[in-house]
């Protein structure tokens, strides 16, 4: 019935509506709403902050005076710089530099040194809240034969002694994806030789407070369990040589 009605109802010619519809809904934006203007105002904002900040002011005027500066091309790089002078230690963050009996003096432990690496170039005592509840030591070896010097420190060999012990549930939340973790002895004394990509080592302090180290040198690194001290060798070594240096340890 409705398709029959449908068929005899007259319906009036519709007009072109599109016209009409298209003013309807035009909207002019303001000005400040144009995309162009709101990137105006975001570089104008970003500007003023890096005005306000004076050695950013300092950087832009300088880059614009050398904007004017014509540039050169040159077939020979210039050699790099040397590491700038002064104790080597003291560019890791490893605490204030002091002598081996100094730091023997300011610790509860009797540090270890491996024999196999003589004695340390530079030494290092870190107490809290910066190290660890009793303290920290750390012996730097510059140069060895037979090891390969980080060109990022220009260090050999880090050895850090600290009270703790270590807590293997750590190891699975600190160590990522490419590491790997191998359970080692070293004369009786449990120990973990870490290899692969960059982590973070934690332990527990003498107070068993957890604390969380980076490594700093090298992605492999050697940590015994010396009857309740920690020892972490780090370096570019071989797993060989930091069990080697480890079984030296007096």
């Amino acid at each position: 019935m409705l398709a029959r009605a449908g068929a005899d109802l007259e319906w009036p010619a519709t007009p072109d509506m599109r016209a009409r519809v298209r003013r309807g809904i035009a909207v002019q934006r303001p000005w400040y709403g144009s995309r162009w203007a709101l990137a105006a105002v975001a570089v104008i904002v970003i500007l003023s902050a890096l005005l306000a900040y004076t050695p950013a002011r300092t950087a832009i005027a300088d880059l614009w005076a050398n904007l004017h500066t014509s540039v050169k091309r040159t077939s020979a790089l210039p050699t790099p710089s040397p590491l700038p002078p002064g104790p080597l230690g003291t560019r890791l963050g490893l605490g204030s530099q002091t002598t081996l009996a100094a730091a023997r003096a300011g610790v509860t432990w009797h540090v270890l040194l491996p024999a196999g690496l003589g004695q340390p170039d530079e030494v290092y005592l870190q107490g809290p809240p910066e190290g660890p509840s009793q303290g920290e030591v750390t012996c730097v070896y510059g140069t060895r034969p037979g090891i390969h010097v980080s060109g990022q420190t220009g260090v050999s060999v880090l050895v850090t002694e600290a009270r703790g012990a270590v807590n293997e549930n750590f190891f699975g939340k600190t160590v990522g994806p490419g590491t790997t973790i191998e359970q080692v002895s070293v004369d009786g004394h449990q120990g973990w030789w870490i290899s692969g990509q960059p982590h973070v080592f934690a332990f527990d302090d003498g107070t068993g407070n957890p604390r969380f180290e980076t490594l700093r040198l090298a992605t492999n690194t050697l940590i015994i369990d010396e009857g309740g001290t920690i020892v972490r060798i780090e370096g570019d070594l071989t797993r060989q040589q930091a069990l080697d240096l480890a079984a030296s340890l007096t």
